[in-house]
Order: C-alpha cells, then structure tokens, then sequence
C-alpha cells in the first residue's frame, strides 16, 4: 500500500512520548492496532493500549509481543519491561488521545478535499451513497461501516494514502467536549449536517445544545450543506455567528435556498425529485420511496451540484443507486453450514470486518470465503491482493473461493487452499453445493458479481417468518451491565432456553468474543452443543439431571449442586469416571435465601462444608442464590432480607475454605437496583436482550417479523378461521399471515386480544390462531401482498405483546419455535 511510513522519533514527537527502547534499530510504523485480536500483519504495526473502565490494553502486550508486534504505545511504564527485548515503548499520560494526536498529524499530510458528514440518521447512507455516486471519477476514501466515534474516526483517517483524490468521514457524540476532538482530526473542507433527532439526547440538556455540539465540527470548514426545513438547525446556525465565517449551500422548499425543492412524486417504486438550481428547473429519480432515503438522496444531489457535477451525470448515477448494506448477517445454511451474507460491496476495509466476524464463529472448524474481485481501490491488484491473502492467513480461513478474472489473475499469491472462477455464473454451474458440509462461509462481493444468486441457493429454506437478532445491541446492553459494576467484578451470561429462544451457539459466540467471563444453561446437553461449537469460556449449568453428571465431567461443564443428592450422584460420577487428583470437578453451591425453589437451607450447611471438605476432587467455584423479587418495589424489604441472609450463610461457608469463591446473587434487574450486592459475580440473562427496559438505556435485541400471503374482502356476517369464532360486523379487508401457534404465537392472542404491525399501524388478529397462519384485520390500513408484519420490534416492545397474552415476556420468547429462521445480524 502506498501509505506513508512513520519513523520512531517522528511518532515520538507528534504523541509527545517518552521512548522507552529496547531495539538497535529504529522502528518503522505503517499500520496502528487497538484491538489484539485483529492483528493481521505485525511488521511496522503500532499498537495503542487504550484503557476503558472494564478492559485495559496493556494486558494484552504480552501476547502481542509474541505474535511479533515491536511498537506499543502506553500509559503505564511498569509495562515497558526489558524482557521485551526489539521492542519499543512510548509513554503517554492517554493512549486514545495519543491516537487522535497520531491520526490528526496524518490528515495533514493530505490536501485531497474531505467532507465530513454528522446529524442525528443518514450519515452512513449518505456517506455511502456520495462514493457510489462520485466513485467512477476519483478514488476515495471514506469510514468503514459506522467508524464514527473517538476511536472509530482516527482508524477512518489512518487509512489515507496518496493514491486518495477524495475523503469522505462520518463523525457521531453521544456527549458534550466530544465532536471538538473529532473536529480535529477530520478538518473536514466540506461538511454535511444531514438532520438532528432524537439519538443519544440523554446526555444533552436540550437538542439546541446537542446541534450546537455537532456544528462544532464545522467551524473552520469552507462551505456547509445543510436543509433549510430542520429549522431547530437553522436557528442555531443562526445564532451560533457561525454563518460569518463559513459558506453554505442549503437545500429546501423556501426559494431563498441554493436548491430549492419543488416537487416530489412517488409512483412505481421509484421517486422523482423536482427543483431549482441557479435559475433552472432540474429533477432526479431515485428507486426509493420512504422519506429518510429521499432526504439522503437530496444531501448527495446537493453535494454533487455544489462540487460542479452537471445534473445530466448526477440524474443518471441517481437512478442506480442501491440499498446501503448496514449489516452482515449470519443465517443458517444448507448442509448444516452456516452463511454470512455481505454480498452488497467489497473493499479492503469491509472485507477487514466481515474477515473479523466469521473469525468469531467457532461452530464449525472449516472457514470458507467466497470473495469477488475488490474493486476501485487504486492498488496494483498483486499488492492488494497480497494483502488479502495474509489476512485470509492470519484469520485461520480454510478455503477461499474467488470469482473474478482480476483475483483469478493473482490465484498465485494465496498460499490457503483456494479455486477460481471468471464470473459468478461460472462458480453457480461448475462447483457443486455438496462440496459444501458443515463450514461457515462468508459471502463478501461487490455488487455487480450478484452474490445474491449464490445466497439464495447456499441458505436454508424456511418459510416467511424470522426471528432477526440484532448483535450490536447485545453487545451494546452486556457493556452498559458491565459499567454499572466496579473493575474486577466478573459478569455471567444466561444462554439457556435456547438464548431467551435467539440461539445458543450464536449468542455465546459472540459473547465469548467480547471477554464474557461465564455461561449459563439449563441443562447438560445446551453446555455440551456449545462445547461442541467452540464455546470454551467456563459454563455452568443449572439443573443437572442423574444422567447428566458424566457428560459434564467430560465436557468440563461445571453442575449446580442444590441438594444433598445432587451431591451424592455428584459424587458417584466423580468415582466411576476415576478423576485425577489435580483436576476437581468445580462445583457452585446454590442457597435457598426465600425465594423456595432451589437450595440449600440455612441448618444444612454444616452438612454440606463437611461433605465438601472431605472429598478433595470437589472444587467449590461459587456459592449463589436466587433473588424472587429483584424488579418490584414494593418488595425491596424482601429483597434486601434475602441479600443479607445470603450473606450470612455464604460468610458460613467461605470461612472454612482458603481459596477465593465467587458469590453472585443479582440477576440483569437487581444489577441495576442492588449494587451493594454485586459481590464477585453479576448475571445477565433477559437485560441483554433489552428486555423490560423502563428507562431506554438498553437496546432492543430481538425483532420478530413475517409477511401477508394474501389479503381478502369478506363481506359483513361472514367468518375467518376455525370454529367461527369471529364474525365480521361490517365488509372487512383481512390479510392472512405467514405465523401461527407452531411458530410461537400464543393462541391467547387471536380473537381482537391482540394485534400485529403493517406499515406501523396496527392490525387486530381476527379469529382463531391456526397451527401455520393467523388473519388479520387490514381495514383502514393500506397493504399488499408480501408486505412485512411485525409481531414484535424496537418499536413495538415484546413486553407489550405478552401483557394482552397474560403472561411474560420469558414466555413469549422461549416459545419461538426452532423452525423460524434466525438471522444474526453485525452492523
């Protein structure tokens, strides 16, 4: 890569660092790390120590060190350790302010134009949209994904080269101080504010406060665009004096605007945006119909006409643009595969985050890409595809498969088993499906190679209804738990119930990844399927039936011992299996402290140490209980009754060991209530899914969705469903919809108890809800065929659903059925 190369001193003094150096040589740096997991190539890498309140970088140099990495930045000298022999260190007071330091000194190595783009929605789209747009004329660079945070926007910056003729960075706060640091390193020439909404308005004190802090982004740009009709926008514009010193180019219906909108007509699938520019009537088309995409589309067209295109290439691009693909997607596949879908571009950077995630997925040991030719990035194809190859390398990628004449050119350059194919015609009619068994495979191709053709064929086939499981968010909800704990507090994740019903191998994979200290099942077989996955991180499970405890002892799964013959059999087990001395099955001891279903009780503790002491091939790892009524009020007293009275007993217990045992007796409601009874441990189990979330901090996880298969009119006095349990009063349009009780709709709902969501109105559930299909009443809400239902969302809470079913939301998840499709969606 034609990326400037940094020397030691040279780092040294744009980070204001302290050298500590235990080289002959004077290192070189071209490419910086954050996170040790994601090491491709250690040569000339860089690597940040950032410190967040629950991980610390600095740990992680060790390993790194042995992987070949030679340059660290820190913050805690005891870690530049001369045993560290070629390695240099450089010390700082902040590695991530060091970071931005870094990265700002290398935007201003570059005088290629760069836009910046920030608002509330839009800025990806947008980002995204103007390189589809602009890309035919010049090589760009632009954020990967959503890179827009503290860290997000110094590895955007990182990535320009003197190949760049244009650079394109998003920039998103979630609070105040924040975008000046952004500001900073981007030094946008151009800025976007897209629009301002209601995202991440908890830490502002108003949203005139949070467009203030936004637009500090744009100060010293030289022309800013912007619609004239957020008016919120406008007036801080105004009164922020900001207008005295930077350009604008503003887009909207007042005539006094640069670009002014005349019209917008919806119709076949496509809309048609009218304006006026300079005098002259000019118009786009676009193959959206929502607002959002229209809005976005119009920041690119003004961008564009600002940048002196001529609105006959603008309108032609316009007609081409495509959805911008927000998410990978991991869906089971057939041949008990399964596929990730990140069919819809491919350059390096993204191929870097798809390449990140099958990495993650340890349910199957073979790791197969299929990757199209990378397009537009301005590299010699041997240089770029070099580089392919030793990530492929670097990420235990089995097999790759490549398809297009320009990767099938470089075919010598993979040292991993690999095939070529021309076109992706060529790949559908020679390489048979059989060949794929029992592998995770990863679609990653632009979007003119139709990998699509090849999604649809490797999927498994399900029917309409899925169960889609967003995973940013589950990591969103497992780091807020996280923070309302205090360093060293470990977290334990309940996957039981088939994760809440999302997927167990899934969700623990992902879990796994993100340093989760232990898993929680039901039952022996859930530990063992995970085990068999990959899963590696301790599990614990809950109910250990008699027949259990031998597979546990050979999957080092760790049993809940509850009762003196939980113990006995424990025990039995333990002799019959002829465990070595060194290796004590470990054990968590669980108290009964009120809640009555599990336990031990207070008077059978002296039993229970003796027993426990006297078998030297039990290890007790924990002591634990059940809170009943951690999320009530009005039951705080109980609450706190309990706590103590655990307290008391696992003090009993604890004084006649010496080694450390963990306690835990929080659950995902009571972390958020009883922090004095964190203790060692905390358990997440329906929190991490953004379940019964009052106050919005969480992120909703799950979303619920089918389709109409057909809609009807019957007439007034006519019946749907069995047992003509509903009579139409009045001509009635229903529409029948893909998902019944088999699926995990409860019957409780049919007959008007409850409704279901088409295009965000809600429709009532009519009659008897069948095994495959319910009927829904389409009066007053307009709809067709195959458009989608949502049964429950972000928007239309689970917790909702399950108050007109008279149950819980624990119910209603942990009745999906396995046969709706789970797609596991990475933004």
């Amino acid at each position: 890569m034609l990326h400037k190369i940094y020397k030691e001193k040279e780092v040294a003094g744009i980070i204001d660092a302290k050298t500590i150096s235990y080289s002959k040589e004077n290192i070189e740096i071209k490419d910086i790390l954050i996170d040790s997991r994601k090491l491709i190539t250690p040569k000339r890498t860089l690597f940040f120590a950032l410190q967040s309140k629950h991980n610390d970088g600095h740990k992680y140099i060790k390993t790194l060190y042995k992987n070949g990495v030679r340059a660290f930045v820190i913050s805690k000298e005891e870690k530049a350790n001369p045993k560290y022999e070629g390695a240099v260190f450089f010390l700082v007071e902040n590695t991530l302010y060091a970071l931005q330091q870094l990265a700002a000194y290398h935007r201003k190595q570059f005088e290629i134009p760069v836009i910046g783009i920030t608002g509330s929605n839009g800025k990806t789209v947008v980002k995204e949209w103007l390189y589809q747009l602009m890309s035919p004329d010049k090589q760009i660079v632009r954020s990967p994904k959503s890179y827009n945070s503290q860290i997000g926007v110094p590895l955007s910056i990182w990535q320009m080269n003197e190949t760049h003729q244009l650079a394109i960075f998003e920039a998103g706060i979630s609070e105040p101080d924040e975008m000046s640091n952004l500001k900073k390193i981007i030094e946008p020439d151009i800025g976007i504010f897209t629009n301002i909404g209601d995202a991440h308005s908890e830490n502002f004190l108003n949203k005139i406060q949070k467009i203030g802090e936004k637009l500090k982004l744009f100060t010293d740009t030289k022309t800013l665009i912007y619609c004239s009709d957020h008016k919120d926008i406008e007036e801080v514009l105004i009164k922020s004096e900001i207008l005295k010193k930077v350009n604008t180019f503003s887009w909207g219906k007042n005539v006094s605007n640069n670009l002014v909108i005349k019209n917008i007509e919806k119709e076949k699938g496509f809309s048609t945006i009218t304006a006026s520019f300079q005098n002259k009537d000019i118009s786009i088309e676009i193959p959206f119909l929502d607002s959002a995409s229209i809005e976005n589309a119009i920041h690119c067209w003004a961008t564009m006409l600002f940048s002196g295109y001529d609105n006959s290439v603008i309108a032609q691009r316009m007609k081409g643009l495509h959805n911008v693909a927000m998410r990978l997607e991991l869906k089971e596949g057939i041949n008990n595969c399964s596929i990730i879908n990140d069919s819809y571009n491919s350059d390096i950077n993204s191929l870097n985050i798809a390449i990140d995630f099958i990495s993650q997925q340890n349910q199957h040991k073979e790791k197969v890409v299929i990757l199209s030719d990378i397009l537009q990035t301005g590299v010699p194809a041997f240089e770029l595809y070099s580089k392919v190859n030793d990530l492929l390398v670097q990420k235990g990628i089995t097999k790759l498969i490549g398809i297009g004449k320009d990767i099938s050119s470089q075919a010598d350059k993979f040292t991993i088993d690999s095939q070529f194919f021309d076109s992706t015609k060529e790949f559908l009619s020679k390489y048979p499906t059989s060949n794929f068994q029992n592998q995770t495979i990863l679609l990653k191709g632009a979007r003119v190679f139709e990998f699509e053709l090849i999604n649809k064929i490797l999927q498994q086939k399900f029917h309409e209804t899925v169960l889609e499981i967003n995973l940013n968010n589950l990591v969103h909800n497992l780091n807020y738990f996280k923070s309302l704990t205090v360093s060293g507090t470990k977290v334990m994740a309940m996957v039981k119930a088939f994760s809440y019903g999302s997927g167990s191998f899934e969700i623990a994979n992902i879990l796994q990844y993100h340093n989760i200290d232990y898993l929680t099942v039901a039952y022996a077989d859930e530990g063992v399927e995970l085990r068999k996955s990959g899963i590696n991180v301790p599990i614990m499970v809950m109910n250990p039936e008699e027949t259990a405890f031998d597979t546990m002892i050979k999957y080092d799964l760790e049993p809940e011992i509850f009762s003196f013959r939980a113990l006995k059999l424990l025990e039995k087990s333990i002799k019959q299996n002829a465990i070595p001395q060194n290796k004590p099955v470990k054990i968590h001891i669980k108290l009964d402290t009120g809640m009555h279903r599990l336990g031990f009780n207070e008077d059978e503790l002296p039993k229970l140490i003796k027993k426990i002491k006297k078998n030297k091939l039990l290890y007790l790892n924990s002591i634990f209980s059940h809170l009943a009524a951690s999320d009530k009020e009005e039951f705080d007293d109980f609450t706190k009754n309990q706590i103590d009275r655990f307290k008391l007993m696992a003090e009993e217990i604890k004084s006649h060991f010496n080694h450390k045992i963990l306690l835990h007796i929080v659950n995902s409601a009571g972390i958020k209530r009883f922090p004095e009874a964190h203790f060692d441990m905390v358990r997440v189990g329906i929190g991490l899914y953004g379940i019964e979330d009052n106050k919005g901090v969480l992120k909703n996880v799950i979303t619920f969705k089918t389709s109409i298969s057909q809609i009807k009119k019957i007439k007034k006095g006519e019946s749907v469903s069995y047992n003509r349990s509903w009579i139409a009063p009045e001509d009635t349009q229903i529409g029948i919809v893909s998902v019944g009780y088999a699926d995990g709709l409860l019957r409780r709902l049919g007959n008007e108890n409850g409704c279901l969501w088409v295009n965000g109105k809600p429709a009532t559930i009519l009659g008897d809800i069948c095994m495959d299909m319910c009927i829904i009443n389409l009066n007053g809400i307009e709809a067709s065929e195959g458009d989608e239902v949502i049964i429950f969302d972000d928007n239309h809470k689970v917790s909702e659903l399950a108050k007109k079913a008279d149950t819980i939301s624990y119910e209603i998840l942990s009745r999906i059925s396995s046969r709706v499709k789970r797609i596991y969606y990475y933004e």
